[in-house]
């Protein structure tokens, strides 16, 4: 369904879901997609039938969201844990019929020190590479990165998409830097994650509020992207409940 209506040229909104509950609530709306989490392989392949008993009965799309990367820091526990788990997940990825995934892959050169980053990128590439033998695009999310932050790994991966959250760029900047990846990365961005806060310095101030409840310049930021000619996905990231009210403001924004 979401490639059929990808082909009209327009952006699709779907819902965010981090529980079968939330699948469940989510697909009652009559949106096109969920974004589930995938966290966990063994937790996945317990649920693995009715996710896909969901999926034919309300007749929507998955896509991915995968787990956080534990210790940032930490190439070998990246190596030896986060890769493989990855890679398992990509295998129930396919299974599931997804073909956009999301990760986080933290590498903010601010913070960052350059021989960390490049060891992180050969991960990265690996991780991608393998994303392709099972149909799915890997879309690296920024946290707190600026678009120049991610230049390397767009240098070095070719085949490597973005997941451009909206929300996430509010925070630690004085202008919502998710413009920064519009004007100077928008071929890779291939998924939007969208909602509301009001700005802030911590993990705490990341609200995932519904659309207009925060101070983001929801319109300013989804017409530059809109020039650009952006048509692909776009999860909103609130709560199931304050779904139905962001999906109109979306629709309202994007004129859809």
């Amino acid at each position: 369904m979401v490639l059929k209506e990808a082909l009209l040229n327009k952006p699709i909104i779907g819902g965010r879901a981090h529980s079968m509950e939330e699948v469940r609530e989510v697909c009652s709306q009559g949106l096109p997609f969920v974004e589930i989490s995938l966290d966990d392989p063994e937790g996945v392949e317990k649920d693995l039938q009715e996710l896909l008993a969901i999926k034919e009965y309300a007749k929507i799309d998955y896509l991915a969201h995968y787990p956080n990367e534990g210790n940032p820091f930490d190439p070998g526990s990246l190596r030896h844990e986060f890769v493989p788990k990855i890679k398992e997940l990509l295998k129930l990825s396919y299974r599931l019929g997804i073909r956009k995934g999301t990760i986080h892959f933290w590498m903010d050169k601010r913070w960052a020190q350059h021989d960390l980053i490049m060891r992180k990128i050969s991960l990265l590439d690996e991780m991608v590479s393998y994303a392709e033998t099972q149909g799915v695009v890997l879309c690296i999310e920024n946290l707190s990165e600026r678009y120049d932050s991610f230049k390397p790994a767009f240098d070095a991966i070719p085949s490597l998409r973005m997941t451009l959250d909206i929300g996430h760029g509010q925070l630690l900047a004085r202008e919502n830097t998710a413009l920064g990846f519009i004007r100077n990365t928008f071929e890779r961005i291939a998924h939007l994650h969208v909602h509301d806060n009001h700005g802030g310095k911590s993990v705490t101030d990341d609200e995932h509020l519904p659309l207009g409840e925060g101070i983001i310049d929801y319109p300013g930021i989804l017409h530059e992207i809109i020039k650009k000619g952006y048509d692909s996905t776009v999860t909103m990231e609130v709560k199931p409940m304050d779904m139905p009210k962001s999906c109109i403001y979306l629709k309202r924004v994007l004129a859809l």
